[in-house]
């Protein structure tokens, strides 16, 4: 599991994952339902991209999001 704390962590951890895969940025976003830009946005780190299409490209790289409480010791 990787954890990752701002958007600009998720974000490099999707565009690893697309590369991986043998994606480009535009068959994901066809893929996932998305546009282009909105790839490209959230693999940049873009704080305001929203959480429904995040989660469907994240879904559609058979990636998996939790949450869990950090010690706070």
């Amino acid at each position: 599991m990787t954890a990752f704390a701002t958007a600009e962590e998720l974000g490099a951890i999707v565009r690893t994952e697309r590369r991986r895969q043998g994606y480009t940025q535009t068959k994901l976003a066809r893929y996932s339902g998305v546009g282009i830009n909105f790839v490209s946005n959230l693999e940049n780190g873009k704080e305001t991209s929203e959480l429904g299409k995040t989660l469907r490209v994240v879904q559609t790289l058979g990636l998996d999001l939790s949450a869990c409480a950090r010690d706070n010791r």
